[in-house]
């Protein structure tokens, strides 16, 4: 059989820029410069210690088979190895993979070569066996939220101890990349046995860091671990994640010196911390992107059948277009976030290769949403509950929305919700609309597949729409660039036209550390890696 070796990843990779970005609706200039960031201080670091790091959110349960959660990702990333990962230009490289898979020519026939010798943080062997059964576990279990992921997989067999062949059932361009993320996190078989649906309680996986404990809402630690392939180069006894959801506070913390590193802070802080030789900032985020689902055909959760939703919006196209076009990019940018993000309508990076070159967002056209309003013939003002994380910035985001909307003849509750319980009602139904977004991933299916796609488990408006299915699965069985874009913008614009994801903005991810924190690695996806992470020598 001839085979080739391949790894899907953005095709004609560039480094996010980080300034001078045409926003895609209207064309407008940040009216901040986005600070220039580091994504990696190479300084040397010492060995020992314990830094506390400050999370914007409370994980959901740490299981990569049904986690949903970016926070979630960036605990994963101590703790739980993957069979390949991202480096700094966004290209893929094996982690626990020890090469590039290998490609049938008929691109059915996957065989991955897996590090030897590798120890999950229990002790036992991770080998081909254990790969098998994450991979099952992730394709067949009944809340997976994995399933979608590698929906093409229909088996993974054993070749030898250090081998595993997954076979297709039909070409799958992004298997590489899914297998970059929560999909290719391979758990200890053992640990499995042991916790069974619990495993998100006690995880158990290959990395430079062991699970050591959880308090929920509070704290999460993981120590170094003694079995990590690669400890030698790990210098931190202990990390202590700390749930801190007010940027306020976040901030506030990092300068007292109760924290050592600080995620997420607010755009209106970033100056003070670039200005402040006592700290160090480090600049990620671009593959993400952040907007408003409304709730059109989720009538009873994402894993049932999609209906149509009686509430105004729900049920007339018309009005779910006035609420998008009462909505200014631009402003939402400039208010809240400083001009520090990217204001688009898009779910792909600004340089994706992906992106139809010739595409426009719609403008803040009040004129045109009272006039679908009027027509609709529904009462003004038309009620909308508004989910919103509970928390500072999302505040304002919402307050913004509120304002916008009810010049067009829109009422906005917002509905201040702890992150996770405003998941679990979006998946279940339960909502008119909700400001959620998405982490990003290096190869475009990740940003639309489950999302937009008929029974996806992220797809929270319980959007389905044939034209849509059938464009991203095609996108994902070719390796043609070319046709991978033209069939991406036709998905796209076929959700653009029924408004039920308006997307607003890309964010840029600020991460602040104390001055003498030095060797953490902050890429484009926004997830710090502290493998490498300590005190400055």
């Amino acid at each position: 059989m001839r085979t080739r070796k391949f790894i899907a990843v953005l095709a004609m990779t560039v480094p996010i820029a980080l300034a001078g970005c045409s926003s895609g609706s209207g064309g407008a200039s940040p009216s901040i410069a986005p600070p220039a960031g580091a994504t990696f201080d190479a300084r040397p670091v010492k060995a020992g210690g314990t830094i506390n790091v400050a999370l914007s959110q409370d994980p959901d349960a740490l299981d990569p088979t049904t986690a949903n959660t970016f926070v979630g990702r960036e605990v994963f990333a101590s703790i739980c190895e993957k069979l390949y990962d991202i480096d700094e230009n966004l290209k893929i490289v094996p982690q626990l993979a020890a090469a590039a898979p290998e490609v049938s020519a008929d691109g059915k026939t996957v065989t991955i070569k897996l590090r030897t010798g590798v120890l999950f943080n229990d002790g036992t062997p991770m080998d081909a066996t254990a790969v098998k059964k994450t991979l099952d576990r992730n394709r067949t279990k009944a809340d997976s939220a994995r399933r979608s992921e590698l929906g093409a997989v229909s088996d993974v067999a054993v070749v030898d101890p250090s081998t595993v062949r997954l076979t297709l059932s039909r070409p799958f361009a992004p298997l590489a990349a899914q297998l970059a993320d929560r999909a290719g996190m391979i758990m200890s078989p053992a640990a499995l046995a042991a916790e069974g649906d619990n495993f998100g309680a006690k995880p158990v996986c290959v990395g430079p860091f062991s699970f050591v404990s959880r308090t929920s809402g509070s704290e999460i630690v993981v120590q170094k671990s003694d079995k990590y392939y690669n400890k030698d180069q790990v210098k931190l006894d202990k990390i202590v994640y700390k749930i801190i959801t007010d940027s306020n506070v976040r901030a506030a913390n990092l300068r007292s010196g109760d924290l050592q590193v600080a995620e997420r802070l607010a755009t209106n802080d970033v100056p003070a911390f670039q200005a402040d030789s006592k700290f160090k900032l480090l600049v990620g985020g671009g593959l993400s992107y952040q907007g408003i689902t409304l709730n059109a055909f989720n009538v009873a959760g994402t894993d049932k059948a999609p209906g149509t939703v009686n509430t105004p919006l729900g049920k007339s196209v018309q009005l779910r277009e006035a609420f998008e076009l009462s909505l200014d990019r631009d402003t939402i940018n400039k208010v809240v976030f400083n001009g520090l993000y990217e204001a688009d309508c898009n779910p792909l990076p600004m340089n994706s290769p992906y992106r139809d070159p010739a595409a426009t967002c719609t403008k803040r056209d009040v004129a045109k949403a009272k006039q679908l309003v009027a027509a609709s013939g529904v009462p003004t003002p038309i009620p909308v509950t508004l989910l919103i994380t509970a928390a500072p910035v999302n505040q304002r985001l919402g307050e913004v929305v509120q304002g916008m909307a009810k010049e067009a003849g829109f009422d906005v509750k917002l509905q201040p919700t702890e992150f996770v319980t405003s998941l679990d009602q979006a998946k279940s139904g339960k909502f008119d609309a909700i400001q959620v977004g998405w982490s990003g991933r290096v190869d475009p299916d990740g940003n639309v597949n489950d999302l937009i796609t008929t029974g996806g488990s992220n797809n929270y408006s319980g959007l389905h729409d044939p034209r849509i299915d059938d464009a991203i699965h095609q996108a994902a069985a070719t390796t043609d660039d070319t046709k991978r874009r033209e069939l991406y913008t036709t998905a796209i614009k076929a959700q653009q036209e029924q408004h039920c994801v308006i997307y607003l903005y890309h964010e840029r991810y600020f991460l602040g550390t104390a001055g003498d924190i030095a060797g953490i690695r902050y890429y484009a996806d926004g997830i710090p890696r502290f493998a490498t992470a300590g005190f400055a020598a």
